[in-house]
């Protein structure tokens, strides 16, 4: 097992395939919430596109038979004196603790948390209670061992006047001062509890934000690893996301692990990583896709964004409608993406017309491998109109690396 590591791929099989047994001392997990939304959005820098599903043909069931095997994969990996926190909300809270009391045991349950956002806006226009939290599923492996878990403290709003006793032949008295006077001191902080009244996110945090649409925030973070393990220990985030979890353990000198299936969050990663001084590259992510094979079995968007980011391109702020361009090469000369092979003439004709109504003359098409044709198709385009397009095999991507 390898820390201070990325690994690309599902959680599960990269658990069972690259972990032994009880070598993990904290686990965060924050799986998709079952919301069946969708969220399409561009990442902070502006070159790749995230697509990011969180949608459950066959409802609860088929969620948590998928959430199963990657939780029993977890419970095999954490050490006897681990603990893990499942992140969810109200849509799957109460079916995901039946699963958690099952896998690791109702007797290991420690807390069911809340996270108080308070700073979430609302649409008060629906007949209910503003949603503000969500929920934190606390367990440990074995309840019998000596599990880490550090009390902690956090700042009141206001400073509480607090009675000041002492033990007197084995009872507790009041202290008192030189004339009498029953004494009390100002407490302002207080023992946290399982209500955390932590802010979220917002767009103007810019220092911490990385543009993914379901980023938590790190002061959450920090709480957790703090409460359950201590410097050295190994953190484990298998559905890393953005890498907030790794983050926050690199800055508290915890080892880490962070696991995505998303080629694009690993990429995210890896710069996230970087700013903090940490040396890895896309070539120390476990798993990352690197063969012709591997690259036809991402998703559509995975692989689009694989190729801007091989061609420096820009991905395209829009997938609906918009006439076959991907994505943009120094801003200027529009990208399409194809991930098959034996693209032929009617895909070069329409792109042709897609550069044109741009006002472009130049493009770029890249796919596995193209027909006879649609060479044929590119030579016709530039002898008659002065169009000039580049067909570029994945293979050749590979080659310049």
């Amino acid at each position: 097992m390898k820390t201070n590591a990325i690994y690309c791929g599902d959680c599960g099989d990269m658990l069972m395939n690259h972990f032994r047994g009880g070598c993990v001392d904290l686990i965060y997990m924050d799986p998709p919430f079952f919301s069946n939304k969708q969220y399409e959005v561009i990442w902070g820098d502006g070159y790749e596109l995230r697509a990011f599903e969180d949608r459950w043909k066959g409802g609860i069931k088929n969620y948590i038979a998928w959430m199963e095997p990657k939780l029993r994969e977890c419970h095999r990996v954490l050490k006897k004196t681990g603990s893990i926190y499942l992140h969810c909300d109200w849509h799957a809270n109460a079916h995901l603790r039946l699963l958690m009391d099952e896998i690791f045991g109702g007797n290991n349950f420690r807390n069911e948390i809340y996270w108080y956002y308070y700073n979430k806006m609302h649409d008060y226009r629906k007949k209910l209670f503003a949603r503000a939290t969500d929920t934190l599923l606390f367990y440990v492996k074995d309840a019998n061992s000596d599990s880490t878990f550090n009390m902690l403290e956090e700042k009141r709003d206001k400073p509480v006047k607090q009675l000041m006793r002492k033990k007197v032949d084995g009872k507790m008295v009041n202290v008192k001062d030189e004339k009498g006077h029953v004494m009390y001191r100002l407490r302002d902080k207080r023992i946290v509890d399982n209500v955390w009244r932590l802010s979220m996110l917002q767009p103007a945090d810019k220092k911490e934000r990385y543009g993914y649409p379901t980023q938590k925030p790190e002061h959450l973070l920090e709480r957790i690893i703090n409460a359950s393990s201590n410097p050295t220990d190994v953190v484990l985030d298998p559905m890393c996301g953005c890498g907030t979890a790794i983050a926050v353990a690199q800055k508290l000198k915890r080892r880490w692990i962070g696991i995505d299936v998303s080629p694009t969050a690993c990429r995210l990663m890896v710069k996230r990583m970087r700013k903090l001084k940490v040396r890895i590259t896309e070539n120390d992510v476990i798993g990352f896709p690197k063969t012709l094979g591997e690259l036809k079995e991402l998703k559509p968007f995975e692989f689009q964004n694989w190729v801007c980011q091989k061609l420096i391109a820009r991905a395209s702020r829009k997938k609906v409608g918009d006439m076959g361009i991907d994505g943009w090469i120094m801003g200027t000369i529009p990208l399409q993406v194809k991930q098959s092979e034996s693209v032929g003439r009617n895909v070069i004709d329409n792109f042709e017309t897609a550069m044109r109504r741009k006002g472009k003359d130049k493009g770029i098409i890249v796919a596995f491998s193209f027909t006879k044709g649609a060479y044929e198709e590119v030579a016709r385009a530039k002898l008659e109109n002065g169009a000039e397009i580049e067909l570029k095999m994945v293979k050749e991507i590979l080659a310049e690396e």
